[in-house]
């Protein structure tokens, strides 16, 4: 997927809820997911400390967001499939919860793995 410079700052500008459905909607669709790597994913904490595992519907928002903290991460891809079969189990499982769109001025939507999921797979089953 090629976005523009004009649609990546339509999209960024976006509050959090409409950030998250156009996750949601891209992700879906196009059954890819990023996030960031550089030996080990990144990671971020919410405001209560909780550990959150960033992630984007597309490389160029991830590499907006690959400043600060982390510089000299690299966007990483990996199926939908392995989202929803493999990294949400385990973050469940770890106590760790999906960071959605994360921007380089505003921290991303922190639904629940179990939300996350019925939204993405709501989502599917328009397909």
């Amino acid at each position: 997927m090629n976005i523009n410079l004009k649609q990546i700052e339509a999209v960024i500008a976006l509050d959090g809820s409409k950030r998250y459905a156009h996750f949601v909607k891209v992700i879906a669709d196009w059954e890819e997911v990023w996030g960031l790597y550089q030996d080990g994913w990144a990671l971020a904490s919410t405001e209560d400390g909780e550990t959150v595992f960033p992630l984007w519907p597309a490389k160029e928002y991830a590499q907006l967001c690959a400043e600060k903290e982390w510089v000299g991460y690299q966007p990483e891809s990996f199926s939908l499939d392995e989202l929803m079969e493999e990294l949400l189990p385990n973050l469940k499982a770890d106590g760790v919860l999906p960071g959605v769109f994360y921007t380089p001025l505003d921290k991303g939507v922190t639904p629940s793995v179990e939300q996350l999921l019925a939204d993405l797979n709501e989502e599917l089953d328009n397909y």
